[in-house]
């Protein structure tokens, strides 16, 4: 089975899980919960297919809908709801790494111009939170902490770089993976964030 396949059912399941966690986290009923994981955790790819005209993986592709079910299920089957924690985050970084490498990586195949798929691997790790965020009336992680973008950017910037040089496809990825685990991770326990805008005072 070739990579990118692959790549896009784990990224599915994950955010799916994380989406739909959040939904429950905030009381929503079954159809919010479905509504959230499929939003959370497909709409990034969605986008990026449709800048690259292309249809939309989970379109074709069954297996996509059966990740996105299954963490439906998996969430009304284990009612506790708890609170976004470390499981949840180390969940949504693998996500992020592995959504960003599969964007960068179609890009790539798709013959656009590198910096055309370094964004397109951002937009697909990044877009689903952000909706999923915003549906959920929470302040939307992307835009003001943990460098979520930044993470994304840095590691779709590494693997895009290593395949322009030839490096064998999987020692990219695992390389680009790494770069944005890395990147959030430091940001959190450091508490890194990009600055933030101040207006000035008034006169």
């Amino acid at each position: 089975m070739e990579l990118l396949p692959i790549l896009d059912i784990f990224s599915t399941l994950v955010f799916a899980i994380v989406g739909a966690r959040v939904a429950a986290d905030k009381g929503l009923d079954y159809g919010g919960i479905a509504f959230i994981a499929a939003v959370a955790s497909v709409s990034g790819g969605t986008l990026r297919n449709l800048f690259l005209g292309l249809k939309p993986v989970w379109i074709s592709d069954p297996w996509i809908v059966a990740a996105i079910l299954s963490a439906v299920l998996l969430t009304l089957v284990f009612r506790r709801v708890t609170r976004i924690g470390k499981t949840l985050l180390v969940m949504d970084t693998l996500g992020l790494a592995v959504a960003t490498i599969s964007g960068a990586h179609l890009a790539l195949q798709q013959d656009v111009a590198w910096h055309a798929a370094i964004i397109l691997g951002a937009i697909t790790a990044v877009t689903g939170g952000l909706l999923r965020d915003v549906l959920c009336q929470l302040e939307p992680v992307l835009l003001h902490r943990e460098t979520i973008g930044t993470s994304s950017l840095m590691g779709a910037i590494v693997f895009v770089a290593l395949r322009q040089s030839d490096l064998e496809l999987n020692i990219a990825a695992l390389i680009g993976a790494l770069v944005v685990i890395i990147t959030r991770i430091l940001s959190i326990y450091f508490d890194l964030n990009l600055p933030k805008f101040k207006s000035g005072k008034k006169a």
